[in-house]
């Protein structure tokens, strides 16, 4: 059982640092004729059909492999077969909690009814940006149970009830996140799947990959990070290479982040250069769902700046963190707390406790007690400002 040709293009790329971008670029000039239609499918590449033992050769010399590094790549193939990549479909719940009664009791459903729907949907997702986990959780939650009892007793055509999964999945993605930042991770954990379930069955792609990456987010800030690294790769694949670019960076920026939180350096850098790469494609002209409203190159910059923050890296993070909060809407309160909480750390470990601490109380003051998020970011800024307990400004804000 050889190993496929796709797995040992990922290794080699890795292995050189090279994006998806710049090894389709390099394949498309030595190889015309013969490469994928587009970037994200690189990784999947099947040359014709020689084995990986003739165009491995061919592969080594567009990615300038050394000798040493090709015969390794060669010695790692096994009789044994290659590990399943697990999807999406591996993390829906056992049952099917959308499942129609056999003899439905509600009302007609009509696009009116969806519509409706759709707006409040959007007026939680609203919401969140100023209103916070444990103050928001209730009426999420009274939605969401709103909605599926509207999906599973109505009668609908089978194109409202494709839209009505599709709000559902939406529903569960916004409530989801507002369970977990009141800290009700199992809770959220169970919304989340319920969401993955209804955009699956609704045939989108796109937002299954939304609701997957924001479990895999929750995965990685709770001790799971080989699942959440699991996870946030395969909502990239469920999303599909035509997914937008907002959402290819978005999801790419998870996948980075479960990488970080893993300890995996080298794939977390990569993931966030193909980030930028996907946001580099957006334009005005281009078409994003809705609940992609918030993403931007100044969210970018932060999930990078986190990034080189959880690897000790605060030369880097510390400029792009300073450039995103000078021109931040301070309406949105826990956002900012959680920005300056991340600026508080680098500051640290570029062993500057004064402007620390300065930071940490710009954070402190915004307060944000029904945010866990928030509370959990708290407490590891003051646990890092603990090593500098000797400086005046430090020890007047853990006296605080």
């Amino acid at each position: 059982m050889r190993e496929t040709v796709g797995e040992l293009v990922r290794r080699l790329r890795l292995a050189r640092g090279w994006s998806q971008r710049r090894l389709a670029k390099a394949l498309a000039d030595a190889a015309p004729g013969r490469v994928p239609p587009t970037r994200n499918d690189v990784s999947r590449w099947e040359i014709g059909t020689r084995s990986p033992r003739e165009w491995l050769p061919f592969l080594a010399r567009v990615l300038e492999v050394p000798r040493e590094m090709l015969e390794a790549a060669k010695a790692v193939q096994s009789p044994e077969p290659a590990p399943r990549v697990l999807t999406v479909a591996d993390f829906l719940p056992g049952n099917d909690p959308l499942s129609a009664l056999t003899a439905r009791t509600g009302r007609r459903i009509g696009a009116g009814q969806v519509a409706d729907l759709v707006h409040r949907v959007h007026g939680l997702r609203l919401a969140d940006d100023v209103v916070y986990g444990k103050d928001l959780i209730g009426p999420a939650l009274r939605e969401l149970r709103a909605a599926v009892k509207l999906y599973r007793e109505g009668s609908h055509t089978q194109e409202v009830g494709r839209e009505l999964l599709r709000t559902i999945g939406e529903l569960s993605q916004i409530a989801g996140w507002v369970a977990s930042d009141a800290g009700e991770y199992a809770e959220a954990e169970r919304i989340y799947r319920l969401g993955m379930s209804a955009a699956r069955a609704a045939g989108d792609g796109v937002l299954s990959g939304n609701v997957a990456g924001s479990l895999a987010y929750q995965w990685s800030n709770t001790g799971r990070a080989a699942d959440a690294v699991h996870l946030a790769n395969a909502a990239v694949e469920e999303a599909g290479p035509d997914a937008p670019p907002k959402a290819r960076a978005l999801y790419l920026d998870r996948v980075a982040w479960a990488h970080t939180r893993a300890g995996q350096d080298r794939p977390a850098m990569i993931a966030l250069g193909e980030a930028g790469e996907a946001l580099a494609e957006d334009s005005a002209g281009t078409e994003s769902p809705s609940y992609l409203y918030w993403m931007d190159a100044g969210e970018l910059r932060v999930m990078e700046a986190r990034v080189y923050t959880e690897l000790r890296r605060p030369l880097r993070a510390v400029p792009l963190l300073t450039d995103v909060l000078g021109r931040y809407d301070a309406s949105h309160a826990r956002e900012l707390a959680l920005y300056l909480s991340w600026l508080a750390v680098a500051y640290a470990d570029a062993n500057e406790p004064e402007a620390a601490a300065g930071t940490a109380g710009r954070m402190l003051a915004l307060g944000q007690s029904g945010s866990e998020r928030t509370a959990e970011r708290t407490r590891i800024v003051l646990d890092r400002l603990r090593a500098f307990r000797g400086v005046p400004e430090v020890a007047e804000i853990l006296a605080s």
